[in-house]
Parts: C-alpha cells; structure tokens; sequence
C-alpha cells in the first residue's frame, strides 16, 4: 500500500454555530462558504453548500462529519464525505484565537474522504479510497489529501 498526493483542499468557515452539550457530547456546526482544490488530476472550487458538524468529547477529541461539494474548472460536481478526528491541543486553540498559525503535525487531525460523481471522466473517484492530513486555520482549513493505492 502506497499514499499518493491528490489534492491540496482548502475550504473556508462561517463561524461555529454551538449546538450545546447533547447525547454524545459538545456539537459544534462549522458552514462551508467556499474554497478551492487542486491536485495533478483534479482542480477547481468547493461550493458554499456543506458545513463541518463536530461533536467534541470530555476528552478534546473532536469527531468530524463533513460534507462538501467540489465543483472542478471542467465543471464536474463531486460529493465529498469525510470523518475524521481532530485532538484539540494548545497549538490547536491557539490557532483558533489567531494568535499563531496551525501546521500540519500540530496534532492529530486525520480524515477519511469519500468521493461519489456520475461524471464519466472522474468516475475513477467512485473506486478511490483517500486519507488526508488536516490543519484548523482562523475561520478556514487545509487539508493534504492522499490516494490509497497498491503501489
């Protein structure tokens, strides 16, 4: 098994909108409103249509549900839907005050995208498991996203 670079995400946030404490912890919803992509094989837009619901545990562990829609400069659309975990640190809460900037390897912020389009000529994302790297920045993130392959 072999990680290869697909693309670079980098979406931009509403502020937080708090749910409050619930059954299975803190929820927090973040509003997608734009972004951009590009990789080797993919590039373009993330549309203003997906949001970023977290639901921190007692432990700083936030857990990811996202759910975005990439639009590429061909005019492809492709589903995104990702889970992941992201472990708050001081580094972490830092960034979100914009006191600093996050980097990749801060903490652990790892996702799991999964790609779904009807467009013949990305159809090949259907197939593709990926991972990705991420990094919280003010009101935006970054992700580095990987392809699984058999390499």
């Amino acid at each position: 098994m072999k990680l290869e670079p697909l693309m670079t995400m980098y979406a931009d946030l509403k502020d937080s909108v708090e749910v409050g404490e619930g059954p299975s912890g803190n929820r927090i919803i973040f509003d997608v409103t734009g972004g951009h992509f590009e990789g080797e094989k993919l590039k373009g837009k993330i549309l203003a249509s997906g949001a970023d619901w977290i639901i921190m545990d007692s432990d700083g562990v936030g857990h990811l549900d996202v759910r975005i829609t990439l639009q590429t400069d061909d005019g492809a659309n492709i589903y995104v839907q990702y889970y992941g975990v992201l472990v708050f640190n001081e580094k972490i809460s830092e960034s979100q005050a914009g006191t600093r900037q996050a980097e990749f390897g801060d903490t652990y912020f790892v996702t799991q995208p999964r790609f779904e389009t009807g467009d013949e000529r990305y159809k090949w994302l259907n197939r593709t498991m990926a991972v990705a790297e991420g990094r919280p920045l003010k009101n935006a993130v970054e992700y580095q996203v990987y392809e699984v392959t058999n390499g």
